[in-house]
This record gives structure tokens, C-alpha cells and sequence, in this order.
């Protein structure tokens, strides 16, 4: 169970292990990974915040399956497209700016 925890923490938040790895430039990387976890802060703070009242907890869980949602888009297009994120970084092919 212990290795399970590990492989799931490194498949998510390790630069060499997760499908964000397929996108060439180093801070566009790191950026999408930034906006991941600012998504995620704010899912949980919603559902918690919410789980007073019915409406408003049926409001957070979807805004948790959301999250999880663009999670696995993010990763997927990061191992299939890497270069989707590289589009109007304003570099060229070797890296210098345009």
C-alpha cells in the first residue's frame, strides 16, 4: 500500500514520472503544473466550504468531478500532444524567443 501512495504522489507531482514530461519547454511545464494545483486548492476550499448546505455540496462535488476531468485532459494532451503547449509561447524550434 505504501508503494501504491508513492507511484500515485510521483505519477502526479514528479517532472520525470508524470505525462506533463512530454512538454519540451521546462517553465511552460511548470506553469501548467502551477494551474493544476491552483485548481485543486480552490476545488477542495469549495466542496468544504460548501458541505453545509445540500445544494451548495452538490456544487462542489462537481466542481471536484471537473477538476479531476481537466486533470486527466491535461495529462493526456501532455502525453499525446506534447506540443499543444508550446503553441504561441513565442519561441522558435531552438528555443530563442521570436
Amino acid at each position: 500500500m505504501r508503494q501504491l501512495i508513492v507511484n500515485v504522489w510521483n505519477f502526479i507531482f514528479h517532472a520525470e514520472v508524470s505525462p506533463l514530461r512530454n512538454i519540451p519547454d521546462v517553465a511552460t511545464r511548470h506553469y501548467v503544473l502551477q494551474a493544476l494545483g491552483l485548481m485543486w486548492a480552490v476545488s477542495f476550499a469549495v466542496a468544504i466550504g460548501s458541505y453545509t448546505i445540500l445544494a451548495a455540496s452538490i456544487l462542489g462535488h462537481s466542481v471536484l468531478i471537473a477538476a479531476a476531468a481537466i486533470t486527466v485532459a491535461t495529462y493526456t494532451t501532455a502525453a499525446t500532444k506534447p506540443k499543444f503547449f508550446t503553441k504561441g509561447s513565442s519561441r522558435s524550434a531552438d528555443g530563442e524567443h521570436v
